[in-house]
């Protein structure tokens, strides 16, 4: 006979997956998480909070997502997409996370990359809409309605992840090896 499911083992069993990694990292677990959970839209409770004096050692920290601190121009930057399907991506996340409160969309179209392209100073697109499609056929955004793109969590991964974050994590640029040739 099985023990019964206890939701406060699923609890720990949470907390100790998250143990080693940063606070940023855990809050994008966690979204993640509840996107493929679809429990997206369900909304924390709000607390009263204590005063220093009268927290608990043991409290956590809330888990909020990231703030809207920088202007696309900025992000994209950091970033340093590689190529045009990279670049939709990365200008989908900001407009879903990185943006200001007032500016967030949960979807991006064709207007938007070529908003972006101005603003960030990037050859314009001669075809955003068969940028987007393409960035959606290799998995980083999905179709959110006729025109429109959301970034999922394969896009999410690439731009939080992957590419570069002006830290020195950009691959160095140079001449690639070269193949050796089969003897004869």
């Amino acid at each position: 006979m099985t023990k019964p499911t206890d939701d406060l083992d699923a609890v720990r069993i949470i907390i100790e997956a998250l143990e080693g990694f940063e606070l940023g990292d855990k809050e994008r677990i966690v979204r993640w998480a509840l996107e493929k959970l679809k429990l997206l839209n369900v909304a924390a409770p709000q607390t009263q909070v204590a005063s220093p004096a009268t927290q608990p050692l043991t409290q956590h920290p809330t888990i909020l997502p990231p703030t809207g601190t920088k202007d696309l121009r900025t992000f994209v930057a950091e970033k340093q997409p590689n190529s045009d399907v990279q670049f939709a991506a990365t200008v989908a996340f900001y407009h879903r996370f990185e943006a200001p409160a007032g500016q967030r969309k949960e979807s991006i179209n064709a207007d938007d990359l070529k908003e972006a392209c101005r603003l960030v100073n990037r050859k314009r697109f001669k075809l955003p809409l068969t940028t987007l499609n393409n960035a959606r056929n290799l998995g980083l955004l999905d179709s959110a309605g006729r025109g429109l793109f959301a970034i999922n969590s394969v896009g999410e991964n690439l731009v939080a992840m992957t590419l570069p974050s002006g830290t020195g994590n950009a691959r160095p640029k140079g001449k690639k090896p070269a193949k050796k040739k089969a003897a004869k």
